[in-house]
């Protein structure tokens, strides 16, 4: 198992990067040199947790979307945030589109997303909380 603080932490980063990107324009100058940046991380975090991640995702899927593959971990990584306090929020359709069993007349999505590293069930306006990484804060 991969260092679940240390996970949080790569994927804050290119959720930020990902923010950055957002708010320059394709003119700027600085955008090409962004979108490298966030690709990079992007690569380094598949490199580091895709095995993992993709065994967390399949148990998501078993249980909640049977019917919907599962995707690459990037894909479950949200296009927009907000940032609030240093936690992360998403709007409505961020995410991988899945079919959900109890609400199959619903457009359901799921989410990545770091502080605290979840994996986010959103049917329109309800979010659910559907894997929570237990990270130990103890000291030694």
């Amino acid at each position: 198992m991969p260092n679940l603080t240390q996970l949080n932490e790569d994927l804050a980063e290119i959720v930020a990067k990902r923010i950055e990107l957002s708010q320059i324009s394709y003119d700027d100058t600085r955008y090409d040199s962004v979108e490298e940046a966030v690709h990079q991380l992007e690569d380094t975090f598949l490199s580091k947790y895709d095995d993992f991640l993709e065994d967390v995702l399949l148990d998501i899927h078993d249980e909640y979307c049977p019917e919907t593959e599962v995707l690459s971990p990037l894909a479950y990584i949200a296009r927009k945030y907000v940032q609030t306090n240093g936690n992360f929020e998403i709007g409505e359709n961020q995410g991988v589109w899945v079919e959900v069993d109890e609400a199959p007349e619903k457009e359901a999505h799921l989410v990545l997303l770091p502080n605290p590293l979840r994996v986010e069930l959103t049917i329109g306006n309800y979010k659910k909380i559907v894997w929570q990484a237990e990270v130990d804060n103890s000291t030694s």
